[in-house]
């Protein structure tokens, strides 16, 4: 975990960050001294909810303070309670006729403060009342006196507490209905590794072959460390089975009969990639569906309660089905607590939930296309052994050299050059030994067929769209002049090609010899062949352009926005150049051997 931060300390932080949250919301007011967002237009009329913590966990809880949510949030220092005054000073920014109810998670400190303030309230003859949320199942039941440990699943809570207080319920009413749906959570945590507060010399971390299950969202040590770190798919199953194993005597804290509607709150503790979050997601999903016959009516997945900037995630399971047989609301009602509309943090994970679809339904699978079929009249037929040869050790050398492609173009650009590259290896050689056996009959036109296909459906970026034209462009003028084999030759005729799909190439890309881009190698190979008709000449020139970019600057791509040259130094070559020449280098050796 790297120990660089935006900000060097934590002093004036907290409230800076509180400054910043209220600017996306002008209708918030802020209590710096207390450090209490509110919004002081929260109806007296209804119960106010007010919950908080420690800072550190935005958007929890400043973030959900708005129309239908909270009335107002404390905060206290980075992983550490609100004091009492500070929480008295909520209470006091949002009277109501109809009390206050405070909404915390399960940690002392919290409980202490928010308990007082509750006391204190009460004895000014306002009422209120105080609920604890808890939804950790690696805090089993046996052995613990603190109850279970609060995750970002209390944000449900607040979100349903919220909507029902809107709708008018009682303190009471409100007090009861919490409490059914916190009793119906299980949830869970695991992290990759601790975060790092601002200003701190010293913090937590894991060996990186290990991850931490059952941790809390302060740093706190988790309850087992799994080391070798299983897979995605594996460390899912070991979670949901903590969360969703009803025989378990210290874990089953929540039943689930078939056919329970459920909600799905997956939270990133502010470290993990939205790339890999809905990975996740996506695991959890279809985990919960095989494994256990899950499938959630509500999904909600992001930075709902974070820890800095952990890479870490929680996972909760609440069993609406069982809110609503343990309170007197439907389950539509429940269902429709969730889904009112706020004008808070909550709208960027809740989408449009309440006109949710099947899985099933979502996932569109396009129809197969049918495999072209080759016109036997205007093929290319070469040796098929000799031509299974030169792509297989093209596709083999250049699967080689993917951490050199992919470390040079690290240094120089976005690093994705080599294992693009490495992607369309791998897949001709699937077509090679495939039930297609691409290879088999020595058509070239057949391979550049398959090669266009691959190009276009599994290789991305810059460099796949210039290999698709460029491919496309030879297959169609290796066709169009096959006659030119019978007269002058087969080199002829791959010479006219290749400066054929050079030229067109050019009408799509303004690159040219000493841009530093695929260009150096492409355009001086193909004027070798077309001024020499051998295929050693052209190779001879591929090596010396791949070679040349490591003199160069770029001017064109993403490597133009990074300095080179200055220090005198040799740059890494480009890494598609270096690819380019690679292949066309391993074809030429499958020939001489």
């Amino acid at each position: 975990m790297s120990k660089r931060h935006l900000f060097s300390s934590l002093e004036g932080l907290v409230p800076k960050a509180l400054r910043g949250i209220v600017a996306s919301n002008p209708r918030l007011n802020l209590d710096e001294t207390n450090r209490v967002v509110f919004d002081p237009e929260s109806p007296k009329s209804i119960v106010s909810i007010i919950s908080g913590g420690g800072s550190g966990h935005e958007p929890a809880w400043s973030g959900y303070v708005g129309t239908n949510m909270l009335a107002a949030a404390v905060g206290g220092d980075v992983f550490a309670s609100p004091s009492t005054k500070q929480i008295l000073a909520a209470v006091e920014a949002v009277p109501s006729d109809k009390g206050t109810l405070l909404v915390i998670t399960n940690y002392t400190g919290d409980c202490l403060h928010f308990g007082l303030a509750a006391e204190k309230t009460k004895a000014k003859g306002n009422p209120c009342r105080m609920l604890i949320c808890g939804d950790d199942v690696s805090i089993g039941k046996q052995g613990s006196l603190v109850g279970r440990r609060g995750l970002a699943a209390q944000i449900g809570v607040l979100k349903v507490l919220g909507a029902a207080a809107a709708e008018g319920l009682s303190l009471g009413e409100l007090f009861d209905l919490g409490t059914a749906v916190n009793g119906q959570i299980v949830s869970i945590a695991a992290t990759l590794d601790h975060c790092h507060v601002p200003g701190r010399t010293e913090h937590g971390a894991l060996d990186p072959d290990v991850v931490e299950i059952g941790t809390g969202p302060h740093n706190e040590p988790g309850y087992k460390k799994l080391s070798p770190a299983p897979s995605a798919e594996g460390l899912v199953k070991e979670m949901l089975r903590y969360c969703l194993d009803e025989t378990d005597p210290v874990r089953g804290y929540v039943k689930f009969n078939p056919g329970d509607e459920t909600v799905l709150l997956v939270s990133n503790f502010g470290g993990m990639s939205n790339l890999e979050m809905g990975g996740l997601v996506d695991e959890l999903l279809q985990q919960l569906l095989a494994d256990w016959n899950i499938e959630p009516a509500r999904v909600y997945a992001g930075s709902i309660e974070t820890s800095l900037n952990a890479p870490a995630f929680s996972v909760s399971v609440i069993n609406l089905s069982g809110v609503a047989a343990t309170s007197p609301y439907s389950l539509d009602q429940i269902k429709g607590f969730f889904d009112l509309k706020t004008d808070t943090a909550w709208e960027a994970v809740a989408g449009s939930q309440r006109y949710r679809r099947p899985r099933a339904d979502q996932l569109v699978q396009p129809p197969v296309e049918e495999r072209k079929v080759i016109d036997e009249a205007r093929d290319i037929k070469i040796d098929p052994v000799l031509l299974e040869r030169m792509l297989r050790r093209a596709c083999n050398d250049l699967i080689k050299s993917e951490p050199d492609l992919t470390r040079w173009d690290t240094i120089m650009g976005d690093g994705d050059c080599g294992l693009t590259l490495e992607t369309g290896a791998k897949a001709l050689l699937e077509a090679i030994d495939g039930p297609h056996k691409i290879a088999a009959k020595g058509s070239v036109i057949e391979v550049l067929t398959e090669l266009e296909e691959i190009l276009e459906g599994k290789m991305g970026g810059t460099l796949g769209g210039i290999l698709g034209i460029f491919f496309v462009s030879m297959r169609t003028a290796l066709q169009e002049n096959l006659e030119l084999a019978k007269t002058e030759g087969l080199v002829s005729l791959w010479s006219k090609a290749l400066s054929h799909a050079i030229h067109h190439l050019e009408q799509y890309t303004p690159a040219k010899v000493g841009d530093r881009t695929v260009m150096d190698t492409l355009i001086p190979f193909v004027e070798a062949m077309a001024a020499t008709k051998s295929l050693e000449e052209g190779v001879a020139a591929a090596v010396a352009g791949s070679e040349n970019t490591k003199k160069l600057k770029a001017r064109l791509g993403r490597a133009t926005y990074v300095g080179t040259g200055t220090d005198g130094k040799e740059l890494p070559p480009d890494p598609g150049a270096w690819g380019a020449m690679v292949v066309i280098q391993g074809l030429l050796a499958a020939i001489s051997e």
